[in-house]
């Protein structure tokens, strides 16, 4: 039986590294032996998604309701691409808070923190983002720190991009211990950055 079952929400415009730099981790933990199931997932049934970059994404179905739940960022500088269009269109930010309300816990990585507090979920919180969208965030009701991760318990969050493999190791060792996140990091030949602020 998985222990977590972890869900990464894809939409067109996300960044690729936010995606798939956690979804790495998770997947090189489970070959170490943590007990975690993660899939790629869209709000709507698709055939593909479109990253920021060109890269063309097959999810592996439907957002359901994970323990945790992933919101990577990007495109929040534009105009109806990435985040931006899925803070204005609503369903995804819903989506997050229906997961939280029963029990998810909720992480982003980059501008994805964007979502979590168009859902309510980081009022009077610590969070952190990307660089380009801490004006933003500050003027929600976030308390916005300058750091790489930050975990506030059932809702953490990371800044811009690389950070997110950094969120991931730091899940793997808050949820399966250090050996196994120790273990991730040599396999990726990833130096870990910064203290996690919680």
């Amino acid at each position: 039986m998985v222990d977590l079952t972890a869900e990464i929400v894809l939409f067109d415009g996300f960044d690729e590294l936010d995606a798939i730099g956690p979804y790495e981790v998770l997947e090189n933990a489970a070959h170490a032996g943590a007990s975690v199931d993660t899939e790629l997932v869209t709000l709507e049934e698709t055939d593909l998604v479109t990253a920021s970059h060109d890269l063309r994404v097959e999810p592996d179905g439907t957002l359901g309701d994970p323990d945790l739940l992933l919101v990577p960022g990007g495109g929040w500088t534009s105009a109806n691409e990435g985040v931006r269009a899925a803070v204005e269109g609503g369903a995804l930010p819903d989506a997050v808070d229906e997961r939280y309300t029963n029990g998810a816990t909720v992480a982003s990585v980059c501008t994805g923190a964007m979502v979590l507090a168009e859902a309510g979920l980081l009022e009077g919180r610590p969070a952190t983002t990307h660089r380009v969208a801490v004006d933003d965030l500050e003027a929600t009701a976030a308390n916005v720190v300058d750091e790489r991760v930050v975990d506030d318990g059932d809702v953490l969050t990371a800044g811009g991009v690389t950070s997110g493999i950094d969120l991931g190791l730091w899940l793997v060792e808050r949820e399966f211990g250090a050996s196994v996140a120790d273990e991730v990091a040599t396999e990726m030949a990833h130096e870990r950055r910064g203290d996690v602020f919680g």
